[in-house]
């Protein structure tokens, strides 16, 4: 089950047939669930990080047990859905519901202490400001979050287009990435002030001092496998901050680097034969993310492949296909759904 962030469209893992993670996996026999978030208007202003939990990681977990029987999942995070995910195990495994058997998280940051360029968009009088602009609506435009990463990395992301289409008057090219790059969300008020204050702000999550519903999260009550993926060149979850998040948990993480940025390194493809990932000892027997590096082995091509033998001896038994919507749920339309279509 993929738990995708809510800050753009999770079809970014199901981009086209040629970079589809989700098609791949279903290629090697593997059953993929995914979350997609609603989103969000000024109806869901108050729903808060336990909402997500509750309404999208818990509701997901209950969805595959009833499509398909089974209790135990394998479940996976990418960027701040791998955030939330990472909550949700300390939240669930306190709340007695441990259906979450292995965790994969994708360029995501538990411990925000080198958390990069995005924490001078976060201060306290910043916050305030942000929520006093949120009143109004109930919900953060989407345009405003999208110009903030693109401002991180102006000189692939604006300038290049201003030039080429504003001053030479050349026609964009279709690019699929920066497509769905515009393809932005909303972020309700809640959600979104408890993220930015817990997160960069008081990085309470790996410290042991965030609370969800009551529930004082801590991570090192959770000891299932994890396998912690960062991009080398990635400017919103750098590769510093991914590794030093894997020493909060109990369990003794399998970290791994790949080739490229924060969404070409994960969407490589093993046949394009792009990049190349790094394997090493386990965080937790190194000194530093550096000593890591010092430590790691270099494999060129998709970390794709390395990941799926790491995930098969928690994936089961086979089974025969599954056909969608063949037991006690019935499918509602296909692909990519209609949470999708809804424009910011």
């Amino acid at each position: 089950m993929i738990v995708p962030p809510w800050i753009n469209k999770f079809y970014i893992l199901d981009l086209n047939p040629e970079k589809s993670l989700i098609g791949w996996l279903v290629q090697q026999g593997v059953t993929v669930f995914v979350v997609s978030w609603v989103n969000p208007d000024e109806r869901h202003a108050e729903k808060d990080w336990q909402a997500y939990i509750e309404e999208g990681i818990r509701f997901g977990l209950d969805t595959v047990e009833k499509a398909t029987g089974e209790k135990e999942v394998n479940a996976v995070g990418y960027c701040v859905g791998g955030t939330l995910l990472g909550a949700s195990l300390a939240y669930l495994q306190a709340k007695g519901d441990e259906r979450i058997k292995s965790t994969t998280f994708l360029t995501t940051q538990i411990d925000f202490t080198h958390a990069g360029d995005l924490k001078v968009f976060v201060d306290e009088t910043q916050l305030k400001t942000l929520e006093k602009a949120m009143d109004q609506k109930g919900y953060l435009e989407g345009s405003q979050m999208a110009t903030a990463f693109n401002l991180l990395r102006s000189g692939d992301l604006i300038w290049p287009y201003f030039v080429n289409n504003y001053l030479r008057g050349k026609e964009p090219l279709p690019f699929d990435l920066l497509y769905w790059n515009a393809d932005s969300t909303r972020m309700p008020k809640a959600n979104h002030l408890f993220y930015l204050r817990n997160c960069y702000h008081e990085n309470r999550l790996s410290r042991g001092r965030m609370e969800i519903g009551g529930v004082k999260l801590d991570l090192t009550k959770v000891t299932m496998p994890i396998y912690n993926l960062a991009t080398k060149e990635d400017h919103i979850a750098p590769a510093r901050s991914v590794f030093t998040g894997c020493s909060a948990f109990g369990s003794k993480v399998d970290f791994v680097l790949t080739g490229s940025g924060h969404i070409a390194g994960v969407v490589n493809p093993p046949a394009k034969y792009k990049y190349q990932y790094w394997t090493g000892p386990a965080p937790k027997d190194v000194g530093s993310y550096e000593d890591w590096l010092l430590a790691a082995s270099q494999t060129p091509g998709s970390w794709w492949g390395h990941w799926l033998e790491w995930l098969t001896p928690h994936l089961g038994e086979r089974v025969e296909p599954r056909t969608p919507g063949s037991k006690k749920l019935k499918a509602i339309e296909d692909a990519p759904g209609r949470y999708v279509r809804v424009k910011s």
